[in-house]
């Protein structure tokens, strides 16, 4: 029985994320801007603590600690040699922090000084994404398109933002007009197959994934893109097979081990078999590897659940509600776990959160029931 357009959904946005194999947003893979030598000579003209608190911003948004970058990037801003540093990576910051509208007044002002390049409309598409303009975000996605045709990875970050703000009709388009111009980019083709599969054209989403899997044999991506067909087709043994056999290639590859943990827990396992012991691992593996990735934490708080582990299991589902606030998922088994646990006002409450996610889906996904939106790992900041 082929799987439904909701079940598809799920498993594809499992591994979305792991095209740019980062378990943060897209606007956080945006390189930040450093200060080139002439300027921090010119610098010492400057007041000396705000280049140094650009500095030390900059090197925190480097480490993706964009929370502690913004007051050194605040306290920077207006006092610098290099203005645009200094603007251009606290709207980074913002974006990756979900302060949109924050982030889209300082790079408006970038465009409008004539100081625009194909980074700034990049992620000034992404932040316009984020606060749901979509208009506006087509008109600066164009102008980066104008800029700089070529640069695989502003497709890849307004896509990813398309799909963490659930824009998947816009993101699809992203995705083409990548392709367009980089035909036999894996990436975007592996990129494109997951919005088609969001956007129920399942046949189209396994021609991409074909593509992308011949166009990086060998590869993680190209494993990725077998898992993920076999996923699609509910063929959990396909998923297993293509996860093991990246996984001999690259052992610490966690989204692979994510994939391989999640296809053995959909094949059924129990906590009696060895592959239940298999999948433990693995999601041990990747969460060790990135434990800011909250699906790794999400389904080892499942795995725990199912061996009777309840304090285990709410570690790890607490961290994912950290980490994927918006998760629907994460509060249904948290609620699960409290319960076995006897604390009743806590899944009360997760229930209560819940609920509240699945009033807010319910307009976005017309037909999907709120129990089939359990892998979404939206702005998992987001992933």
């Amino acid at each position: 029985m082929p799987p439904r357009s909701t079940d598809i959904r799920v498993i594809y946005a499992l591994i979305f994320s792991a095209l740019l194999f980062l378990p943060i947003s897209s606007a956080q893979t945006q390189s930040p801007v450093r200060i080139p030598t002439t300027e921090a000579q010119a610098a010492q003209l400057h007041d000396a603590g705000a280049e140094a608190e650009l500095r030390e911003g900059i090197r925190l948004t480097r480490q993706g600690r964009f929370h502690d970058a913004i007051p050194h990037l605040l306290a920077a801003q207006g006092h610098v040699s290099n203005g645009f540093a200094a603007d251009f990576n606290l709207a980074l910051c913002y974006v990756a922090t979900g302060q949109n509208q924050a982030a889209i007044a300082i790079l408006q002002s970038l465009v409008n000084s004539g100081r625009a390049t194909a980074a700034v409309d990049n992620l000034l598409t992404q932040a316009l994404i984020g606060a749901s303009r979509i208009e506006e975000a087509t008109t600066a996605f164009e102008h980066a398109v104008a800029l700089d045709p070529k640069n695989e990875k502003l497709y890849l970050l307004v896509a990813d933002s398309c799909m963490d703000h659930g824009s998947y009709d816009f993101g699809l388009k992203v995705a083409s007009t990548g392709l367009q111009h980089l035909p036999k980019s894996a990436r975007l083709h592996y990129e494109r197959s997951i919005l088609l599969s969001f956007l129920d054209q399942p046949d189209a989403a396994r021609k991409d994934l074909q593509a992308a899997s011949e166009l990086a044999p060998g590869t993680a991506l190209s494993f990725l893109a077998q898992a993920q067909e076999g996923l699609l087709n509910a063929d959990m043994a396909q998923a297993v097979s293509a996860a093991r056999e990246g996984l001999q290639r690259e052992p610490g590859n966690y989204i692979l081990l994510t994939i391989l943990a999640q296809a053995l827990m959909r094949q059924g396992v129990t906590p009696a078999q060895p592959e239940f012991a298999e999948a433990r691992t693995a999601l041990e593996k990747s969460i060790a590897e990135r434990p800011e990735y909250s699906v790794s934490q999400l389904a080892l708080g499942q795995l725990e659940l199912m061996a009777g582990r309840i304090d285990e299991a709410v570690k790890h589902l607490s961290k994912a509600r950290q980490l994927a606030p918006d998760n629907p998922a994460v509060y249904s088994h948290l609620a699960a776990a409290y319960r076995r646990r006897g604390d009743l006002e806590q899944a009360e409450k997760a229930l209560a959160v819940l609920a509240g996610l699945n009033h807010q889906q319910a307009a976005k996904y017309k037909v999907d029931p709120p129990d089939h939106k359990g892998s979404y790992i939206g702005s998992s900041s987001k992933q």
